[in-house]
């Protein structure tokens, strides 16, 4: 397996030639168009099959809304052992909520691939967003508390669920405590039934950070409370801020290197980032809002545009420009080059797995490379 960067003057037939691979391959791996044009800088992952079946990690999740195509559902299952579903909702009171739209269809398709679907509970207010209002008023009500657990208890084996992923952000900082036990409490009561907690953990990187991020999650005590953990190592640039990396490596190392001192690298996982943005020049505070586009939307808008993809040294991340109707746009998004720089991470670090966000778009690249010797790959060039 090898990723290869396209250089001037290369085309799918000239890259397949140098490495007596065929054309079919390589442009189904990564996913490319007719006339498969190709553009200066693109990454393209070379291999000769498409394993199914991870052989190094342990933990492969790849999160997903009822609404994903069941096209893409079906080709991202092979290369996945558990499918949370998102999301669960909950009242103040502690009532379940289900998704708007009905997900016993992937609870369905994924045990049959084989794969662990699992429960993601997110604390959402009316308005879609989390709320941090709701975790106080069930994680301070023993009642509410109790009754929320009750009803999971309930719900995970009555629809095949294997566990449940608790993902609140915007914690409160007079919950922390109060989070905790309820990770703590869960965990428990899920394990004697046999199923699994894992929490989402926003990218800390010191045990004094603060922030609304960070003020209400204490990652050592949430590393012992839950079964697992997922770092959410992404949205440094988001849809907002100013353009940057989604996941610059050198951020995402330093949230790695502190949670694998204070959580047993075994029970983490590492997010990954299968998006990216488009933001029109020039950014302006609170004005700017970028665009979310798929890993292998951005090479498209790149070809469609002829314009070369660079790759920061630094943040170990792609990213381009281009002009449409008279607006420059910066575009950065990951590939398979950034993904095989925090692949190598994780293995080094010791961590057991990954945990994709989200599988809504077919990164077939990606899943591949994951599942092929922990992600390990030689670059070359061809000429």
């Amino acid at each position: 397996m090898q990723i290869y960067t396209v250089q001037p003057g290369d085309s799918l037939y000239s890259i397949s030639a140098a490495y007596q691979l065929s054309a079919d391959t390589i442009a189904y791996v990564n996913q490319l168009i007719p006339p498969y044009e190709l553009a200066v800088g693109q990454s393209l992952l070379l291999t000769e099959e498409s394993p199914a079946a991870a052989q190094y990690f342990l933990r492969t999740a790849g999160y997903a809304y009822p609404f994903i195509s069941p096209w893409v559902l079906e080709q991202s299952l092979p290369y996945l052992q558990e499918l949370p579903v998102f999301s669960y909702g909950f009242t103040g009171n502690g009532e379940l909520l289900p998704p708007a739209l009905d997900d016993s269809w992937m609870i369905t398709v994924a045990v049959s691939a084989g794969v662990t679907p699992i429960l993601t509970l997110t604390p959402f207010g009316p308005d879609g967003n989390f709320n941090n209002a709701l975790i106080h008023s069930m994680v301070q009500s023993e009642t509410a508390k109790n009754n929320l657990i009750s009803q999971l208890l309930q719900i995970v084996p009555e629809k095949g669920f294997g566990g449940v992923n608790v993902d609140f952000e915007y914690i409160l900082k007079e919950d922390r405590d109060a989070f905790t036990a309820f990770v703590s409490e869960l965990t428990a009561a899920m394990n004697r039934q046999g199923g699994q907690v894992s929490v989402a953990l926003a990218p800390k990187v010191s045990a004094t950070q603060t922030g609304v991020l960070f003020d209400g999650k204490d990652f050592q005590a949430l590393g012992a409370a839950a079964n697992h953990a997922l770092l959410m190592t992404y949205e440094w640039g988001y849809r907002y801020g100013p353009p940057m990396a989604v996941a610059p490596l050198d951020q995402v190392r330093r949230v790695v290197t502190y949670a694998t001192g204070v959580i047993p690298p075994g029970k983490l996982s590492l997010g990954l980032a299968n998006y990216g943005y488009d933001w029109p020049l020039p950014y302006q505070k609170g004005i700017t809002s970028a665009v979310t586009i798929g890993n292998v939307e951005a090479v498209q808008i790149a070809v469609q545009n002829g314009v070369p993809i660079e790759y920061d040294p630094v943040a170990r991340s792609p990213y381009f420009y281009y002009t449409k109707d008279g607006t420059e746009h910066v575009v950065w998004f990951e590939d398979v080059r950034s993904w095989s720089e925090k692949l190598a991470l994780t293995r080094d670090s010791g961590m057991e797995g990954v945990g994709i966000w989200q599988i809504m778009r077919l990164f077939r690249a990606g899943l591949i490379l994951i599942n092929s010797s922990y992600g390990e790959t030689d670059t070359g060039t061809a000429g």
